[in-house]
């Protein structure tokens, strides 16, 4: 199958080119630089230049291909607006140039956000219309499956780890480095969901073929690893004390990021494993940091 991919050359998406190139697919990939351009051309992925505000470009690729990935996005913090809206603006293109075709439109989506309770699959996105996080592209794109789209949604946890991943756990753990302390909010029985990226890359390579329109797929191998687990590991490999932060001083101590590792956010994935036969097989979260993902001492 010829599978064009946004995101191609991220944290996820170049593992799941690797995935897909494995299984036999062929591969065009979205790329806005040469540096991109040129890792995709040597994993054996073909190359299509520029970037998500180029809408013509991106409607363009998606109407050659016989399946979509869309796992790019901005993530652009300081302007979040303007990060949804394009999100927003690409999901539509993709959905647009794919209707009518019941060719397959995977997106990226994720499982913050849905309160404390355990999420599943049944769960919709309480995100709707442009002013939502993402702008409510979930289900945006899952609508297209009226519209003759095999749309699905792959959900990712906040933290899809391994060797060289740049995310949260990247940055809680330079936190951790430059305070002199591992800190956790509150008592840190608050949980964060996580795969590692092997799995997570199987997993979208498994939905391309089996994912019915309209579904939602987890990309969950561990429903909660509470926060507190988290920065006792990011202490022993960096040799640094933990510490609880008062919740009152979460967004001072961490930034930006306190928001999310004070929330709860924790998944399941029973039914995506038995939809697409799915089952991790990777490292743990905590075995990764200590294995020295992250860093060390």
């Amino acid at each position: 199958m010829h599978v064009f991919v946004t995101g191609a050359s991220g944290w996820i998406g170049s593992a799941v080119v690797d995935d897909l190139l494995a299984a036999g697919h062929k591969v065009t990939g979205l790329a806005r630089s040469d540096a991109s351009a040129a890792k995709l051309e040597a994993k054996g992925a073909a190359v299509h230049r520029g970037d998500l505000d180029d809408l013509a470009g991106i409607r363009a690729a998606a109407s050659t291909a016989e399946a979509v990935i869309h796992l790019a996005n901005k993530h652009n913090w300081d302007d979040l607006a303007g990060t949804n809206a394009a999100e927003r603006a690409a999901v539509q293109a993709i959905g647009d140039a794919l209707a009518g075709s019941d060719r397959p439109f995977l997106l990226a989506s994720g499982i913050a956000g849905f309160g404390e309770a355990i999420v599943t699959e049944a769960a919709p996105s309480p995100f709707h219309g442009p002013d939502a996080p993402r702008g409510g592209s979930e289900n945006l794109a899952l609508s297209y499956a009226e519209r003759g789209v095999r749309a699905v949604a792959l959900r990712f946890p906040p933290t899809v780890h391994g060797t060289d991943d740049h995310g949260f756990i990247s940055v809680i753990a330079g936190i951790a480095r430059d305070k002199g302390a591992s800190g956790y909010p509150g008592d840190g029985a608050n949980r964060w969901s996580a795969v590692h990226i092997s799995d997570a890359a199987r997993l979208v390579t498994l939905a391309l073929d089996k994912a019915p329109a309209g579904s939602r797929v987890h990309a969950v191998a561990e429903q909660g690893v509470p926060t507190r687990e988290i920065a006792e590991a990011i202490g022993r490999v960096f040799g640094l004390p933990t510490a609880s932060i008062d919740p009152a001083e979460v967004a001072g101590h961490f930034g930006w990021i306190g928001h999310f590792f004070s929330s709860g956010c924790h998944a399941s994935s029973t039914v995506t494993q038995e939809l697409l036969g799915w089952k991790p097989t990777g490292p743990t979260l905590i075995a990764d940091i200590e294995a020295g993902a992250y860093g060390r001492r």
